[in-house]
């Protein structure tokens, strides 16, 4: 059985993730983000931890550029490691790479996009998961971002700007297209919409470690 057009994937997804979507979205630290309360070290913490989970992601990805399924998901127009890699060395200077490490929850995160990374429908789950989410909700971080720190052009938050893509909006359509043309059957439908269930739990665990941490990086 497969998906029909009247209810693509793409719609069944964002239905059935739409909630946890949310959850991440306002967890504390974000909040306190978004309301110019985290200090700018608060703010590279975040960023150290996004760069940890982008060089799986995008190594997953490069694995499977081939692959019939994964494929057309692998668009180097939304690659994130050059960005991120500036932004942190604005951030944290040139030895940024002895500066930063992986919290416990970003480990797990880490592990399980590693597990799952010769699993076209899973790294999908994992790229949805992060790239739309950098694209929508992402922006909103960056202007917060700008007025909080002061950042200007790429410096300091390169990795919420898509230059490649100039029409975010009719990129997001065209990445639906993909999704409701991947032609799943019933079973690996269940398989994905879990597997991104997932990915927004360990995304949102990872921000709820860094409110846990937010004494360290309220602005006082």
């Amino acid at each position: 059985m497969t998906n029909t057009q009247a209810e693509g994937f793409a719609d069944q997804l964002r239905k059935a993730t739409w909630t946890d979507h949310d959850a991440a979205e306002y967890t504390n630290y974000m909040q306190a983000l978004l309301g110019g309360q985290i200090s700018k070290d608060g703010y590279a913490e975040m960023v150290a931890q996004h760069y940890f989970a982008y060089v799986a992601i995008e190594e997953a990805g490069h694995a499977l550029a081939a692959d019939p399924v994964a494929g057309p998901f692998v668009i180097p127009e939304l690659e994130r490691l050059e960005a991120l890699e500036h932004d942190l060395k604005v951030l944290y200077g040139a030895g940024w790479k002895d500066a930063i490490k992986p919290s416990k929850p970003t480990i797990t995160y880490v592990a399980r996009i590693n597990q799952i990374a010769d699993w076209p429908g899973g790294f999908i789950a994992h790229h949805y998961t992060r790239y739309m989410g950098d694209l929508s909700g992402g922006q909103v971080i960056r202007k917060s971002a700008e007025r909080a720190y002061g950042f200007s052009g790429d410096d300091g938050v390169g990795f919420y700007n898509f230059p490649k893509i100039p029409d975010y909006k009719a990129f997001k359509f065209e990445y639906r297209d993909k999704l409701n043309a991947l032609g799943l059957d019933e079973v690996e439908s269940k398989r994905i919409i879990g597997e991104t269930l997932l990915a927004y739990q360990l995304n949102t665990e990872v921000l709820a470690d860094l409110g846990k941490r937010m004494s360290e990086f309220k602005v006082a």
